[in-house]
């Protein structure tokens, strides 16, 4: 494979390829750049791993010598691995977080939710049966755990609104271990009208919400097909998306608490509404 040991961070032969990695503590600029030049990243060699491995196409490595050494099992053979010290990362990133592994990945395209369900239908060998819906989050944490707790939880897939952040910015792929990258997820297009998609394929939409006419989730028999329909930090889900679902459901919990962060109650809501057997 084409390996450029790097001495110099100015090293002409790999100028274009370190562009990929600059600024990383720059989110608005990473978060304008990356969707437009086609590009996420993957930090770390376990999250590398599973990239690989989902199929995702890397564009380049940047690796210090041991992480090189770690993942040489894993490298497709005609991919540019740029080694370099460690104490290069922190100086061409600002950030040193990735512990001597990162890569720049083709981002793959983009799906409708239309698109997402014809795949997932189409299966005959997987009957799909849960979706997590997310609205408006917008906290690359926040939406990282969420996936996290989708892939433990056996969820076929994750929809998000137009407005929620990039589920493939580098936090959100870190914080979900790489989950993101092989959970199904679709961006709706119009919202909340995409969740008459879903209802048109079968599924039951329930909001997780504090409403008055709420039931409490240990009451609630799951449909066969479930949409779980999450809201974005602190002011949860809009007016709008409440009243376009078909239930409302709560997480009973001690009255001196209004609510759990919405990572941890999605992943409640996900286990207390997983498919029997």
């Amino acid at each position: 494979m084409p390996r450029i040991e790097l001495d110099d961070l100015a090293d002409p032969r790999a100028a274009d390829l370190l562009r990929d990695y600059t600024d990383l503590k720059d989110v608005q600029l990473r978060s304008r750049r990356e969707p437009a030049e086609g590009l996420f990243l993957a930090e770390g060699v376990e999250v590398i791993r599973r990239a690989l491995a989902a199929g995702h196409r890397p564009r380049s490595f940047l690796l210090s010598p041991p992480r090189a050494d770690d993942l040489a099992d894993v490298l497709p053979p005609d991919a540019t691995v740029l080694v370099a010290a460690p104490e290069a990362f922190t100086t061409l990133t600002g950030v040193d977080l990735h512990r001597g592994a990162i890569a720049s990945m083709h981002r793959p395209a983009p799906r409708g939710v239309d698109e997402l369900l014809t795949d997932l239908l189409s299966d005959d060998a997987h009957r799909p049966r849960r979706l997590l819906v997310v609205e408006d989050l917008v906290d690359g944490t926040n939406l990282g755990a969420v996936f996290r707790s989708a892939a433990a939880f056996g969820v076929d897939a994750v929809v998000i609104s137009p407005r929620c952040g990039d589920p493939l910015y580098r936090r959100s792929v870190r914080v979900s271990m790489g989950t993101v990258l092989h959970v199904p997820w679709a961006r709706a297009d119009v919202w909340p009208g995409d969740l008459d998609v879903l209802r048109r394929n079968g599924f039951t939409v329930a909001a997780l919400a504090l409403s008055d006419d709420a039931v409490d989730l240990g009451e609630f028999t799951a449909p066969d097909r479930l949409a779980l329909l999450l809201g974005t930090e602190g002011a949860g889900l809009s007016h709008r998306a409440l009243a376009a679902a078909d239930v409302v459901v709560r997480i009973p919990m001690d009255p001196r608490v209004d609510s759990l962060n919405v990572a941890a109650a999605g992943a409640v809501a996900l286990w207390a509404t997983r498919p029997a057997g």
